[in-house]
């Protein structure tokens, strides 16, 4: 079984047509600048709203745990013993605390899929399975999931990072449409410094999807600071013609900080604040290099 964070509905950015994208818990990538860091933790987590907190300390004395205390008209949650367990949640009369990461059983899950069926037929959209990283979560349960949606005629699309044993995407290949497949950097060192690990087992599997056949949208986060010069986009755009990769689209991503204010709601610190996005010029000149190498079906933005 695996977690669930969210199931965003009429998704227009996630894939092809109109989709419903799962997002899945659990990721081994730590980029710093991660737009659902509460998707990066394999169990359970509170999302408290301290700024909001009127101080009433009625969640207080529900915590089995001792993971709460008031101070000074504040109240606290210490992360490191909070387990989730969601005790507390009953009990803050703003309802400023969320337990997030549900359980479905699969034909749970794929019954509340099912239900925007018709949107995806209209638009050639489907199912997008996203995270976190789905390709870490219980692969028997994800197998199954994209089996059953595959056996109903909903298309499904695997958002990844790319950070996971190979043998999880040979075991869904059958089943999946697309792969959304983040490049971030050419540079392993710098693929460390900013996302916590080296890229080496992203680009072979990379490179295996592409000889599999599968089909791939090539999804670049454009960062100044960690991909945003020409070299880096020609250093891309060399891996991709040396290696034969197999692409259909390319989406260049720019920066933005939309999910830095979850951190503070889960104890952590947005470190990303000395990141920027490229400049729009910048931006399409970018787009310019990749169809000067030969790549058009190449946009900025989803």
């Amino acid at each position: 079984m695996s977690l669930i964070t969210s199931i965003q509905k009429y998704s227009i950015h996630d894939g092809d047509g109109i989709r419903t994208t799962v997002f899945f818990k659990g990721c081994q990538l730590r980029c710093v600048w991660c737009h659902n860091p509460e998707t990066q933790s394999y169990k359970k987590q509170m999302l408290y709203d301290a700024e909001r907190c009127t101080g009433c300390r009625n969640c207080e004395p529900a915590c089995p745990n001792r993971a709460i205390r008031g101070e000074e008209g504040k109240v606290f949650t210490d992360m490191r013993l909070c387990d989730g367990c969601g005790t507390c949640v009953d009990f803050c009369n703003q309802n400023l605390r969320e337990i997030v990461g549900r359980e479905y059983s699969v034909d749970e899950l794929v019954k509340e899929l099912k239900k925007d069926e018709m949107f995806y037929e209209e638009s050639g959209g489907g199912v997008t399975l996203s995270g976190g990283e789905v390709m870490t979560a219980d692969m028997d349960y994800v197998e199954e999931l994209a089996k059953k949606l595959y056996r109903h005629g909903i298309t499904v699309t695997i958002d990844t990072c790319g950070q996971a044993p190979y043998e999880n995407f040979a075991r869904i290949l059958p089943y999946v449409d697309t792969f959304l497949y983040d490049i971030k950097t050419m540079d392993s060192q710098i693929h460390k410094k900013y996302m916590g690990a080296g890229n080496e087992t992203i680009l072979s599997n990379l490179e295996r999807l592409s000889a599999a056949g599968a089909r791939i949208y090539i999804r670049i986060p454009t960062i100044k600071e960690v991909n945003g010069t020409d070299e880096d986009i020609k250093a891309m755009i060399k891996y991709l013609q040396e290696k034969n990769i197999r692409v259909a689209n390319i989406n260049l991503l720019p920066y933005h900080n939309t999910g830095s204010g979850k951190y503070e709601k889960i104890g952590r610190t947005y470190e990303g604040t000395e990141l920027h996005a490229p400049e729009k010029e910048e931006m399409e000149h970018f787009v310019d290099l990749f169809k000067e190498a030969g790549f058009h079906n190449i946009k900025i933005g989803g």
